[in-house]
């Protein structure tokens, strides 16, 4: 399959061929690097990675998958470059497609992370935006892959903040791949109409199942139960409020027990606020997964550099 030139903007833009072909060559990448075989794919490209927000997994992940095989990463923190404030992005966007053969971005806007990609003519990838997390979704996807065996008819139920950008994009990559998928969340923090609309018609494909509710009954017969913070980078302000509308929705041994089946797994993106959103003892019950699926990142941000900017 051949994805070179492409960026990775967000999972609509990607088949569920394109999405598994992904899957797959991060599998690959990571039985090689734990035989400690790493590649020269990436050879004399060079790479920016732009961070308006800061990031541990993300920028690891990016860093070391792309020295890994043979590339250079730049990084450009907020203060580093003008991005948006002296100069357009448009512009920004023009010089550093110049000079480098790929750029990865982080920060608040999926409109920056859009134009990049218009106007640098170079493959960009979405580190974070916040509306879409992409490379999140493959490492979830990889991790359940390694728990089941397969994604198709697993059922996964969101916990939480159901119009974050985890949500939404766990909706697109789930509604694709045939993976049931429910968010469970207050009505206030469901997700938008017209995107639910768009993850309906690709569940019609896939046969997957679509549930928005309030109801934690819904969390029976899940084989995964995700969450991920209760407040959103640049939301801090909303802490208080966010905590005691969310509170019920905390995962805790009860809320596990619901599901009705031994073998449910929780997972959660990272960086967890134990006490909020999960209980500590649910999270280090769960801990060699969760941190499987962080290790997971680097494998699958690999693959899309690979796969897009690679030399085979």
């Amino acid at each position: 399959m051949n994805l070179k030139g492409r960026s990775f903007l967000t999972l609509k833009d990607f088949t569920p061929e394109e999405i598994m072909y992904l899957l797959d060559l991060a599998a690959k990448l990571k039985e090689q690097k734990k035989q400690r075989i790493t590649g020269n794919r990436l050879k004399g490209k060079n790479i920016a990675l732009i961070f308006e927000k800061p990031s541990t997994r993300t920028r690891c992940a990016f860093t070391i998958g792309c020295i890994d095989e043979g590339g250079h990463p730049e990084y450009l923190g907020k203060d580093d470059i003008q991005l948006g404030y002296k100069e357009s992005v448009e512009d920004t966007a023009r010089v550093l497609g110049r000079m480098f053969d790929g750029i990865e971005f982080r920060g608040f806007s999926q409109d920056t992370v859009e134009k990049l990609a218009k106007y640098s003519k170079v493959p960009v990838w979405n580190g974070l935006t916040d509306e879409y997390h992409p490379t999140q979704i493959l490492a979830d996807f990889l991790t359940l892959k390694e728990q089941f065996h397969t994604l198709k008819g697993l059922k996964l139920v969101f916990v939480g903040d159901g119009r974050n950008n985890m949500a939404n994009s766990l909706m697109i990559g789930a509604s694709k791949m045939g993976i049931h998928f429910t968010i469970l969340a207050p009505k206030s923090l469901w997700p938008k109409e017209d995107l639910v609309s768009l993850c309906l018609g690709y569940a019609k494909t896939s046969g997957s199942i679509i549930t928005i509710t309030e109801d934690l009954e819904a969390v029976s017969g899940a084989d995964a139960i995700y969450t991920d913070v209760w407040c959103s980078m640049g939301e801090e302000d909303k802490a208080a409020e966010r905590i005691a509308l969310l509170k019920p929705y905390q995962v805790n041994t009860e809320l596990m027990k619901k599901s009705g089946k031994d073998s449910t797994v929780f997972l959660h993106c990272l960086p967890a606020v134990k006490g909020n959103e999960v209980t500590e003892e649910v999270f280090e019950q769960f801990a060699d997964i969760v941190f499987d699926e962080a290790e997971n990142r680097m494998h699958t941000i690999k693959a899309v550099m690979v796969a897009t900017l690679g030399n085979e």
